[in-house]
């Protein structure tokens, strides 16, 4: 069930995962325009395709200072009810599934700090303690939610006000309630560059028909390559343990998995796209996909980010000067942040990568 996949980030040296019915969207930290006396611990506001959003700091009430932002920082978009907001975290991980029974109450000497304990609603003992954040509208008080909500209105109003012949564009600069202060003023001219250019790529126009074509992307890695996988195909992100070797199977099987009681089969698949083998270590994960019926384990470097929208306009043709005979693996190519990754075609891979072992992955 939907409810029972958990979104991991770290903040402040600490695991923490929230359910990922309530997030929306994961993108770098962009620059954000600073608002006077916001208070909800507010850092400030970003135009995300025509609307404001309040992005907030969680350390201080989680009892921690804020420490200063950093461009390896993400957003992380969540939505419940009529509440939507930006939070900054450290790091994104994996998306995983826990069951409830995996989720104690038990938890009073480790939030003997946080200063609203209400934000915490359970620990996931695993290797590391994982904190399992409670929906986002228990971490205000009604009367700071209806702040938010006014703050957001009054802003956005006045933005409209001022912008009666295109509404569409929306600038840091038309934000008359903001203060004159700069965001990371710590940061490199170079560094504040590159947030300002994340903002600017973020400034779409809600109506525009692109958006509502959108794909999400899981981003890996394999031996140093970016990769893309449509998330609908994605299950979870787990650690590698136990591996059974199955006698008898290609190279580019690893074995079999006890995933919490449900066996899968590991598979490698870089060899299907010319990349070499090299040993597995420790570090790597393992990214759990359903694709057409079939259920298994691939074995990733890194993941860089659960979910990555793209637009399918940008998704463009293998170029020609990295064409080989294994294109058909391929759909395409497309960018990520400064990077370029490659769209992998799992269907194919799985159907006709010689990955299934006498009809059973």
């Amino acid at each position: 069930m939907k409810e029972n996949f958990y979104l991991t980030f770290s903040l402040n040296n600490f695991l923490y995962s929230i359910s990922t019915v309530c997030v929306e969207e994961v993108f770098p930290l962009p620059e954000l325009t600073p608002i006077t006396q916001a208070g909800c611990d507010i850092v400030g506001v970003v135009n995300l395709r025509g609307d404001l959003l309040a992005v907030i700091d969680l350390n201080p009430r989680l009892g921690y200072q804020s420490p200063d932002y950093r461009l390896t920082d993400s957003i992380v978009v969540l939505k419940s009810q009529e509440l939507r907001i930006g939070i900054i975290v450290n790091e994104v991980y994996d998306i995983i599934q826990i069951s409830l029974q995996e989720i104690s109450s038990n938890f009073d000497n480790e939030v003997k700090t946080v200063k609203y304990p209400q934000i915490i609603a359970g620990v996931f003992i695993n290797t590391r303690d994982i904190f399992i954040l409670s929906n986002p509208d228990y971490w205000f008080e009604e009367l700071e939610i209806q702040q938010l909500m006014s703050m957001k209105n009054l802003l956005t109003n006045e933005i409209a006000d001022s912008h009666q012949v295109n509404k569409t564009q929306i600038n840091s600069s038309d934000l008359l309630l903001l203060k004159q202060s700069t965001f990371c003023p710590n940061a490199t001219p170079k560094e504040q560059e590159i947030l300002r250019q994340r903002a600017d790529n973020l400034r779409f126009s809600i109506d525009n028909p692109d958006l509502k074509s959108l794909i999400t992307i899981a981003v890996i890695s394999l031996n140093g390559n970016l990769f893309g996988v449509d998330v609908a195909m994605v299950r979870e992100f787990t650690e590698i343990y136990q591996v059974r070797p199955i006698p008898c199977c290609p190279v580019q099987i690893i074995g079999n998995m006890n995933l919490r009681g449900e066996i899968i089969t590991l598979v490698d698949i870089r060899g299907l796209l010319n990349l070499p083998l090299t040993t597995i270590i420790d570090s790597f994960k393992v990214m759990v996909v359903e694709v057409e019926g079939i259920v298994a384990g691939v074995i990733v470097e890194e993941v860089y980010d659960a979910m990555f929208l793209l637009k399918p306009q940008q998704i463009k043709v293998v170029p020609t000067a990295t064409h080989s005979i294994h294109d058909e693996y391929f759909q395409g190519v497309a960018p990520y942040h400064e990077a370029i990754m490659t769209i992998l075609d799992l269907p194919t891979i799985f159907l006709k990568g010689g990955l299934i072992v006498d009809e059973v992955i």
